[in-house]
């Protein structure tokens, strides 16, 4: 084990996993169902809010929920009539339910007569380059989401923040969808402010356990501050795209082979 090359090794998971093949079965199927950049950022969000469970489960009911927009998620968040919302009731995926939903659709229609892009969500009082963080970027994003006034207080579990502690897992998984880009096919790459040497890794329990092995995570505990040494870690592999391991850690976990 002397002179086993942890970099080469996990460059190398990086090319097997980091494949258009990956996505059959990855809740990240969803958003590439569309092509139009707002149907992508919408239902990227939804899939990625959705995503804790076996991922078949979480494909099925991102399905659901394409349905129950009639197919086009942002012309009907954009352009619903109060009668349309029935559409919505009765949508449960584990303690997400309808009460959730509505809030979501209503903050989304709300940020879309503002803005084009769900990145600006990202950006709010983060707008400057040299301030930004992502850890900065999610508690204000949060703010933001539950701005709106009369907000079902029971919602706000379904949107994670640093500040909570939180490892922030799905909302990482999401950023990385949206802002790294390369050949392979796999992230979008659509977001542009937000560079790929910002990102935080999505640490599941898959990620988790791998890095442990590798010595990447020391900390007991699954929060923030332990995304953040992952994140650095592979920063020394990186620097200007450390979240692309994130494939490989997430892809050896699934398949077991260590």
């Amino acid at each position: 084990m002397a002179d086993f090359d942890l970099k080469q090794f996990l460059d190398d998971k990086v090319k097997a996993f980091n494949q258009p093949t990956f996505i059959e079965n990855d809740p990240i199927c969803i958003p590439h169902l569309f092509t139009k950049k707002e149907d992508i950022e919408i239902m990227g969000f939804f899939a990625a809010i959705l995503a804790w469970g076996q991922r078949k489960t979480i494909i099925n009911k991102c399905n659901e929920l394409i349905d129950r927009f009639n197919g086009e998620p942002a012309n009907f968040i954009i352009g619903h009539e109060e009668r349309d919302l029935k559409s919505l009731l009765g949508f449960k995926h584990r303690t997400f339910n309808d009460t959730d939903l509505l809030y979501f659709v209503s903050f989304l229609r709300f940020h879309y007569r503002h803005f084009n892009s769900l990145e600006d969500a990202f950006l709010i009082g983060n707008q400057e380059s040299t301030s930004f963080t992502i850890e900065r970027s999610l508690n204000e994003f949060k703010a933001y989401f539950f701005s709106l006034p009369d907000y079902p207080i029971r919602t706000r579990k379904h949107v994670s923040s640093p500040i909570q502690k939180s490892s922030c897992k799905r909302l990482n998984m999401f950023l990385r969808w949206m802002v790294r880009k390369d050949d392979k096919g796999v992230d979008f790459g659509i977001w542009h402010r937000i560079k790929p040497r910002d990102l935080i890794c999505p640490c599941d329990v898959h990620v988790e356990r791998v890095a442990r092995k590798f010595g990447l995570i020391t900390s007991d505990k699954v929060n923030w501050k332990t995304a953040v040494e992952l994140t650095e870690n592979l920063k020394r592999f990186d620097p200007h795209d450390p979240v692309k391991y994130d494939f490989a850690l997430f892809g050896l976990g699934v398949i077991g082979e260590l």
